[in-house]
């Protein structure tokens, strides 16, 4: 194999990989995060209920998580919630009535604002609620978390 082919290859494979990377937020509580997967490991902080994380590693009773900011931390998989977020990642962001820059907006959403996942991506627009229910389209570049 060519090194170029080969470097080709490993851009492909890295690409993939960051494509497929998965999400999970913190349930109902918030959740203490460690570093490392242990209770007698250091605290190094508590996130918020809802919080979403990359998932790095997957143990059977501890998950590897990335957050926003790039913090690496263990959390106990019993924190983790079923309900998808994701955060607000830029300083205002419109969020639509379609997936589409001319449809009407709903509400704007500020940095760091939780909201939940209604529908998986499409075209880079994601279908999402506030916790005041207020409901429409984000796009996909505007929050972490998807």
């Amino acid at each position: 194999m060519s090194p170029a082919r080969g470097a080709a290859l490993l851009l492909a494979a890295i690409a993939g990989h960051a494509a497929a990377a998965e999400f999970r937020a913190l349930g109902e509580r918030p959740g203490v995060l460690y570093d490392a997967p242990s209770l007698k490991a250091d605290r190094l902080f508590i996130a918020s209920r809802y919080y979403p994380f990359e998932v790095l590693v997957k143990l059977d009773q501890w998950t590897k998580v990335r957050d926003a900011n790039g913090e690496v931390a263990w959390v106990e998989n019993k924190a983790l919630g079923d309900r998808q977020t994701v955060l607000v990642s830029v300083p205002l962001a419109d969020v639509r009535a379609a997936p589409n820059a001319q449809a009407a907006l709903v509400f704007e959403a500020y940095k760091q604002v939780l909201l939940e996942v209604l529908e998986a991506p499409v075209d880079g627009w994601v279908k999402v609620r506030h916790r005041d229910g207020q409901q429409g389209f984000i796009r996909t570049t505007h929050v972490w978390g998807v």
